[in-house]
Parts: C-alpha cells; structure tokens; sequence
C-alpha cells in the first residue's frame, strides 16, 4: 500500500473539508504518526495541506502539483483518464501517448505532463510549455468509427475543452477554427489531433488529443511576441485554478463529446464558440493564400469561405494550416 498515494486522494475527494487524523488512520488502516509523516513526505514534494488541532488535514485549493491521486476521484468518466500517467517532465505528451498506444494501452489513456520541453503544435510549430503554468495533457482514443468522423476529433476536443474551462473560471471561451481556444482576444489553448489508419483504410483504428491549455500566470515565461498572440486564464480573469480539477473536468466532458461525434450533435455548441464565421479572413489552402468570409462551420466540422470571385469552398484542417481574421 503508498500512503502517501492513499493520502492525497482521501484529501481530494473531501471537498475541501478538513479530515481528522484519526479518520484518516482509520480509512487508510495505519497509525495516525504514519499519517503524519506521510502529510510531511507529501509537503516536501510541493503538496500544499493545511493541518489544525482538533481539525486535521485538508487539501488546499491553492496546490499546483499534479497528480493522478488528485486527479482520479474528480473523474465521472468511464473510460475516459481511467488509466493515467502524470510526469514531471517530457518532451512531448503526445509523443509518450503514441508509445503507449504500441504498447497496446486501452482507450482513453492519458498522459499529462507538468512540462514539456518539445511541445508541438499544428504544422509544426512548437508549444510553449513550461513548468507550474500550463496543463499538458494527450489522450488516447480508439474510437473505430468510419473514417469520415476522424476530422471531427479535434472539434469535439475543443468543445470539452472550452466547457471546462467556463465551468471553473465563469469566463466566456471562444473557439478559433479549428484547434484553438480564445479569451480576451488571445489564444489560451491548443489542441493537435494524430491519427492512425485502420489497414483497411475506412476506420480510425486510434488518434492521440493532445490538449495544452495556459493556466497559471505566464509572467516571463513567454517571450514578448508570443505574448502579443497568446495568454493564460489566470492573465485574462485573474482566476487561479487548480490544474489537477481542470485536468478532471477536461476529461469528464470530453468522453461526452466523442459520444456525439457520429450523430454530429457536438456541432451546435461548436458553432456557437466559433469566432472566424462573419469575418473576412485569409487562409493559406495548399500552397495559396486565400481571402474570403468565413460563413460558417459544415456538418462535417469545415469552414465554410465565400471567396472575393464569389465561389463557396468548404476547407478542412488538413487543407488550410493557418486561417485568422484579415486585418482590414
């Protein structure tokens, strides 16, 4: 048995109600010094616990270490983060995902990192992900729906996102087609879906999600470009969330929303965070810069663009890797 595991997660499924040492003993089928030392053991690894005479212990709501004994009592989910792996640092948690998915991990596997030091974005480009501010995380899915519903993934995962986000901090969320999340006018998120094909080429046999959300305060962490585009929830709502809560409710409604992929009942909620639809935006398609208004969000997760010759395309993600509001 790890107390110390058996610990932090009795503290976490308190509600932030103080738990008396002898409950503890008791629960956990040890001695109350034990208990103690294991408090102790738990505040030199960055846990931050409160303890009070005639009180006991709590969790505190200020605690920015992860943890999967913190994370897992929050979870509603069935499949969905039941298998977790939390590190410190990786290089890249979709990466790790992917090694697991060889390794034939079971759906909904999650990996989440305090930091990542090759962090990727869309097209390549890296994610900024450093320690104590952000929550990186990938999830492996094997949904085995046809083909058609893969481009949809990414969508769904920014709805799940967007949500949980609201949900803890009470601000509005916007989505920018197709994989990034808004506060402010700022990207607070970034989301990159990776596929693998079936053999037989008409199913998705799995996909990592990989999810990186700004949490905390970026201070100096980002350099003073980066700051121009993009923020943190703390930043733009002065909210400061627990990173394990947010990691469980990201979780608990993204199993929700891959549940509505197939009958498309996900769209609606997406459309209604989208933010390019009414805006004359470019886009570069293949290797074009294009310019139109973006009219909409199709029943298959595309952007609808009227172009300037008055022609209706619809784009996917795979066909246009940058698409922001036109400077007018």
């Amino acid at each position: 048995m790890n107390v110390k595991s058996e610990l932090l997660a009795a503290l976490a499924s308190s509600d932030g109600d103080y738990i008396s040492g002898a409950a503890l003993a008791e629960k956990l089928g040890v001695s109350r010094n034990a208990v103690w030392k294991a408090v102790k053991a738990l505040e030199t690894e960055g846990f931050s616990i409160s303890s009070v005479t005639s009180k006991g212990y709590k969790l505190n709501d200020n605690n920015n270490r992860l943890s999967a004994d913190l994370i897992s009592p929050l979870l509603t989910t069935k499949e969905i983060g039941r298998t977790l792996k939390v590190f410190d640092d990786v290089d890249s948690t979709n990466n790790i995902c992917r090694e697991l998915e060889t390794e034939k991990y079971p759906h909904g596997t999650t990996v989440i990192a305090d930091r990542q030091t090759a962090g990727r974005g869309r097209i390549g480009r890296t994610f900024v992900s450093p320690s104590g501010i952000g929550l990186y995380m990938s999830v492996l899915v094997r949904p085995h729906f046809d083909l058609q519903f893969a481009p949809m993934i990414t969508a769904a995962a920014a709805c799940a996102a967007a949500e949980a986000i609201e949900s803890l901090c009470g601000s509005r969320v916007s989505i920018k087609w197709v994989n990034d999340l808004y506060m402010n006018g700022k990207k607070i998120c970034g989301i990159l879906t990776e596929a693998s094909l079936g053999l037989e080429m008409r199913v998705l046999d799995c996909a990592t999600i990989g999810i990186g959300i700004n949490v905390r305060s970026i201070g100096d962490s980002f350099d003073e470009e980066l700051r121009r585009i993009a923020t943190s929830i703390e930043d733009a709502t002065g909210a400061v969330l627990n990173r394990n809560r947010l990691c469980a409710e990201v979780l608990n409604r993204l199993e929700v929303y891959l549940s509505k992929i197939e009958n498309r009942s996900f769209l609606s909620a997406y459309r209604e965070r989208e933010i390019l639809t009414g805006n004359i935006i470019t886009a570069n398609a293949g290797n074009k810069t294009i310019i139109g208004e973006a009219l909409g969000i199709d029943d298959n997760a595309n952007l609808i663009v009227q172009l300037q010759s008055g022609e209706t395309i619809h784009l996917n993600s795979g066909e246009a890797n940058l698409c922001r509001i036109k400077n007018v």
